[in-house]
């Protein structure tokens, strides 16, 4: 496959716009660079690109990798800018996703510049700073008309495709399907850092937590998990109108940070009186009007079935890698509604919104910093979170 860059825009080798062409043949439909690649000079650049690549359990490698063509007329090619790691990502890692095949490129996380687009794309340019989510969606299927494009049709059911079902973002380019549905334009005088977030753990906290909860003024909230899910949840509860936001966690570090993301009030779960603590924070001892799990042990879900009051909510958030026992004998007489999701993003736009004005510091996820091509390190860190004190890790290119 050959590769040829022309004077632009691009930023590598004196400014390149990428790009790739196979026996010089683009797919039917595609059209490159479009605004500017007819009136280049083209040049040869003959650097490889890098990804972080699966290897099966365990295994992983900053390996070269071929270059990303439009596949698809609705399809546009994004250099990344900025990504990060996601717990998913580590799940990946343990072999709890078997989708995720040897030689898939991680990462469903990313801002970035478009370089390249399909001839059916319209409304994007290359040139434009996109934030690439964690969820594709093609617009036009029964899931997608719902607002639920957490299973999109077009895509095989289920909407997290980077990084499981196709490449993904952990990348210097990534291919994007059904991009004019997908992905949204940044816009001037937005950070990457604080737009980075609002690719998953932000939409997921208030979606998945916060919005599945039915969270309302004056609700007593409690979020069993003070990680990065967990803080998108209190942060965007307190804007929901809770009264009082209590969290919980067995570690200190994550404990004071929930502090800082607007809890009112913090308890480490392993007291043992960590339950009767809650009880006693909650109006006349009754419990929180919504429990959220956002763990994914069948420990902490039970500890949320335990600390929500009769005619209260649980709302799980937490990737459950192992069953959960729901004893119904105990619950059924409470009253309660549990529910459960994978992220739609269909909040971005409103998150965004709120990002513009000050209202949500998306970037106080970020914590550690490191280069694209440091990615086996960022793994490193964010896999011993609790060791080097890390919310988020940003990578930029």
């Amino acid at each position: 496959m050959g590769r040829l860059w022309l004077a632009g825009t691009d930023g590598r080798g004196a400014g390149a716009v990428r790009l790739t062409v196979s026996h010089a043949v683009l797919p039917a439909g595609i059209s490159v660079a479009r605004k500017r690649a007819t009136a280049m000079i083209p040049t040869v650049w003959e650097a490889p690109l890098k990804a972080l690549v699966y290897h099966g359990p365990g295994e992983k490698s900053w390996d070269t990798v071929e270059d990303p063509v439009p596949a698809e007329p609705t399809d546009i090619v994004v250099r990344i800018d900025t990504t990060t790691i996601c717990g998913t990502d580590l799940h990946i890692l343990k072999g709890d996703v078997p989708a995720v095949v040897d030689g898939r490129i991680l990462g469903h996380e990313a801002v970035g510049t478009v370089v390249a687009v399909g001839s059916a794309v319209t409304s994007l340019a290359e040139g434009d700073r996109v934030l690439v989510p964690a969820i594709t969606s093609c617009g036009r299927c029964a899931y997608c008309k719902r607002a639920m494009p957490s299973h999109c049709q077009a895509v095989g059911g289920i909407g997290w495709i980077f990084g499981h079902l196709i490449d993904g973002t952990q990348a210097e380019y990534a291919r994007v399907p059904f991009a004019e549905t997908s992905v949204h334009q940044v816009p001037e005088g937005v950070t990457d850092e604080q737009v980075l977030f609002l690719a998953d753990i932000l939409p997921t906290g208030y979606e998945v937590g916060v919005r599945n909860g039915q969270v309302k003024p004056g609700d007593v909230v409690v979020v069993v998990g003070a990680g990065p899910v967990g803080l998108a949840a209190i942060q965007t509860a307190s804007l929901a109108g809770a009264a009082s936001i209590i969290a919980l966690d067995v570690a200190e570090s994550r404990l004071e940070h929930a502090l800082r993301f607007g809890a009112d009030a913090t308890i480490n779960a392993a007291d043992p009186a960590a339950e009767e603590r809650v009880a006693a924070l909650t109006g006349g001892g009754l419990g929180a009007d919504v429990a959220i799990e956002a763990v994914g042990t069948p420990g902490t879900f039970d500890v949320c079935t335990r600390v929500v009051r009769p005619g209260g909510v649980i709302a799980n958030i937490g990737v459950h890698g192992a069953p959960t026992t729901l004893h119904l004998e105990e619950l059924w007489i409470k009253n309660l509604t549990i529910t459960t999701g994978l992220v739609d993003g269909t909040t971005v736009p409103l998150l965004l919104q709120l990002v513009r004005s000050g209202k949500i510091a998306a970037e106080m996820y970020g914590t550690h910093d490191f280069a694209l091509h440091d990615m086996m390190a960022a793994y490193d860190t964010f896999a011993e979170a609790g060791k080097h004190n890390a919310l988020k890790v940003v990578i930029r290119r």
